[in-house]
């Protein structure tokens, strides 16, 4: 379990250097079309950019900021709940993220191959749509198999007690 763990953390930490690199491409694109508006000239294709560059940061940040817990969580109720009972309320949470992220990952890659297969493309600059969808699909699979693995360790949590 530690090397799958391990495995998944490395891999999540690649993802979010990925998501990192597009914040700044994203912030460099309407940095250069805000200047060369000043100048009357509109940079082609500047918000098919940023809206694509905008799915890799969120799907490529998701298992990092889980494994990091920086999600917003609720609180206000989960510590109302007594503590013999909170392993239930994570055994729940975990087996309807895994699920959730699971079949959203098996539909992004189908919804990827049928873009690939109709030859989408953003309408500006005519970037292929379909990789950014595979990425998203990749990056949700990631995420189930992390939250599949803090299901493991949920239930053995609720079984040892």
């Amino acid at each position: 379990m530690k090397k799958i763990e391990f495995y998944i953390e490395r891999s999540a930490d690649a993802c979010n250097a990925v998501a990192a690199v597009a914040v700044v491409a994203m912030t460099f694109v309407i940095m250069c079309d805000v200047v060369m508006r000043f100048f009357k000239i509109a940079l082609p294709g500047a918000y098919d950019m940023v809206g694509l560059l905008g799915a890799v940061v969120v799907a490529f940040a998701l298992t990092s900021t889980s494994i990091q817990r920086g999600h917003i969580a609720v609180d206000f109720v989960y510590d109302k709940v007594p503590q013999r009972y909170r392993l239930f309320f994570d055994v729940f949470n975990e087996l309807a993220g895994s699920v959730f992220f699971a079949l959203l990952a098996w539909q992004c890659l189908a919804y990827a191959a049928a873009l690939k297969s109709a030859g989408e493309v953003s309408l500006t600059v005519k970037i292929p749509i379909h990789p950014f969808v595979t990425g998203i699909g990749l990056n949700c699979a990631l995420l189930s198999m992390y939250l599949l693995l803090h299901l493991v360790r949920a239930v053995r949590g609720v079984l040892t007690r």
